[in-house]
């Protein structure tokens, strides 16, 4: 293989600012359609007619978006290539009634979303952002990216056996955040202040989606800055690198010989099975209705979807230097050593033979290299979109993506060059 291709700052520094401004997953899919719409693609309503003309589209449904560039000419049975991730982490969520306080502290009511290192949410600066529904039946982001919140930990001095026993945090008790001091605790103090923030009327939030983030940005770490440190890389990443792919992609027009296809789903940190997640109906919907678009039947739905590729691009464990122990003695991810293809035999992750070669030969037209990675078989694997749309959709699937450490911290840590790589690899792979 030729001399991998080279850390590209450009990329690498988009990828902060896109971390950064993308605090939830509904900040996220709007910041992947203003990239893709600066590529002509352009935004088309599910409860719209859809034609068949050639270019590139993308549908928005909550936190997920579905996106894909038809070359002109493409017949109605042309097959898709796939590249798959999700808009979700792991964090803290606001709950119905959030407005909450005791012995003179101002608190917010917070649910634990996905599984987070709860420790990691300590002692942490943190801001709060989401969507507001409106009384109107439109929808508002809103972000407060500033020190808004903490949750703070018990001192020491009350808990003195906690670096020989351990840290216990209780999910109900010990994570609710303060955000200010007072007695009088009253219902809708918390929407009224959102309200005034994004410029509302009083009163006009009837609904709300809000999470927990910290605002310290990402940053560049290390002697030589080869690594960073930023929230959320789990796994908008993936995302990040799919979106700049599909981009490229598109810059080809008519020599592509499939269509390639974003999908970043919601909901995966909590098994996927919503109306945006990768178990729900929006990719299939999306991929049949092109197919008909274009003047296709079943059958042509049916062949198109049998050539079809997904690459499910997800983070994956890196070789932990103080828990060499806890990996498989034999794969040792690293970072900056390339994307890494996942693979494990009870299929909690998609990747097979023939999977591995598809995804070989992308990363061999890029220069990029790649690793592999398997579980302990003395530790749990987890899992990802990459089954689920195998299973649902019948459509061959490749588990991959980036070793990263830290995963479902509030603070991860990647390899700088890794995320380039991955995204020339997952170019190559859409324009086939």
């Amino acid at each position: 293989m030729s001399e991998p291709p080279r850390f590209d700052r450009g990329h690498t520094d988009d990828l902060m600012s896109f971390l950064a401004a993308s605090p939830t997953p509904y900040h996220a899919v709007a910041n992947a359609a203003e990239r893709l719409e600066k590529a002509g693609f352009r935004q088309v309503a599910e409860t719209d007619a859809w034609d068949g003309t050639a270019g590139g589209k993308y549908v928005l449904r909550g936190g997920a978006i579905v996106a894909w560039y038809v070359p002109e000419g493409a017949e109605a049975h042309t097959p898709f290539r796939i590249v798959g991730a999700h808009t979700d982490s792991p964090n803290l969520r606001v709950k119905p009634r959030p407005d909450s306080g005791a012995h003179g502290w101002r608190q917010v009511a917070v649910e634990i979303y996905g599984g987070p290192l709860l420790n990691s949410w300590l002692d942490r600066d943190l801001g709060l952002a989401g969507r507001l529904s409106l009384r109107d039946g439109t929808t508002r982001l809103v972000d407060v990216d500033r020190p808004l919140l903490r949750v703070p930990q018990l001192a020491i001095h009350l808990d003195r056996a906690v670096n020989s026993d351990g840290l216990k945090l209780d999910k109900q008790r010990h994570m609710q955040p303060v955000w200010g001091l007072g007695e009088d605790v009253r219902d809708g103090d918390l929407i009224a202040f959102l309200e005034e923030t994004a410029g509302l009327d009083e009163g006009s939030v009837t609904g709300w989606d809000l999470m927990v983030h910290p605002v310290e940005p990402p940053a560049y770490l290390g002697r030589d800055s080869e690594l960073v440190a930023g929230p959320r890389m789990d796994n908008l990443l993936s995302v990040h690198a799919g979106t700049a792919a599909l981009a490229a992609a598109a810059g080809r027009g008519p020599e592509l010989p499939y269509i390639p296809v974003l999908a970043a789903f919601d909901h995966e940190e909590n098994g996927s099975q919503s109306d945006t997640g990768a178990d729900g109906p929006l990719l299939g919907s999306v991929l049949e209705r092109s197919v008909f678009a274009r003047g296709g039947s079943l059958e042509d739905r049916a062949r198109a979807l049998a050539g079809t590729v997904c690459l499910s691009s997800d983070t994956g464990h890196a070789v932990h230097p103080n828990y060499a122990e806890r990996h498989d003695p034999t794969h040792h991810p690293r970072v900056d050593g390339g994307p890494i293809l996942k693979v494990n035999v009870n299929n909690r992750y998609a990747t097979d033979g023939s999977g591995r070669a598809v995804f070989a030969a992308a990363c061999e037209k890029a220069g990029v290299p790649f690793q592999t990675f398997v579980s302990n078989n003395a530790m749990p694997c987890g899992t990802t979109i990459g089954p689920i749309t195998a299973a649902r959709h019948g459509i061959r699937t490749v588990d991959i993506g980036v070793a990263i450490l830290s995963m479902h911290s509030a603070r991860e840590l990647c390899g700088a060059n890794d995320p380039f790589l991955l995204a020339n690899a997952l170019t190559a792979f859409l324009e086939g």
